[in-house]
């Protein structure tokens, strides 16, 4: 048997920390049955803008889900959102409109109906390519597991634009809930 020292050993080691804390399943079923089921969208508004505007249906603050967070973009014309990465996945279901993402410097067009995943670790950007119609994206993340277990790491590369596109100037985020995905 060898007397090798660990801090110049050659195997491959798997580190793991420890998920340790108050956690109880009967506490944590009784919290999660109190919380509402339904949750009207007419009650969420949008933030951000003046390019990219979110509504937030589920997210981790909310402590409804454990497993996902969902929202809804809204790309008014020629938008662009921030440049960023983060560990978890995300899917993005396109409502309405077409556009692009950019995935680690590589372009991947989008329209109404395609679904555009994003991978672990990817830095990206999404664009709205119309530049006189907004598009939508519903959103599904992983984001609560991934916080759960302490391994979100997220980081904006770019900021989400302060101001308008050109093309863009006095475009809101559409309020109504109507069904985008069939055009007229």
């Amino acid at each position: 048997m060898s007397n090798e020292s660990h801090y110049h050993s050659k195997k491959d080691r798997t580190f793991v920390r420890a998920i340790a804390g108050p956690y109880n399943l009967k506490d944590e079923l009784t919290r999660l049955r109190s919380m509402p089921r339904v949750r009207k969208g007419r009650d969420i508004k949008f933030t951000d803008g003046p390019q990219t505007f979110s509504r937030h249906y589920v997210e981790p603050k909310d402590g409804i889900s454990q497993l996902f967070h969902l929202h809804i973009e809204e790309y008014g014309p020629g938008a662009k959102s921030q440049k960023h990465g983060h560990v978890n996945e995300a899917a993005f279901y396109i409502l309405d409109g077409a556009g692009y993402e950019i995935h680690d410097g590589v372009r991947y067009d989008w329209k109404a109906g395609d679904i555009a995943i994003v991978h672990n670790n990817c830095v990206h950007q999404h664009f709205n390519a119309d530049p006189v119609k907004p598009a939508r994206a519903l959103v599904m993340k992983t984001k609560p597991m991934f916080m759960f277990m302490n391994m979100l790491f997220q980081k904006q590369v770019e900021p989400r634009p302060s101001e308008p596109t050109p093309e863009g100037k006095g475009f809101q985020a559409r309020l109504l809930e109507e069904d985008f995905n069939h055009p007229e």
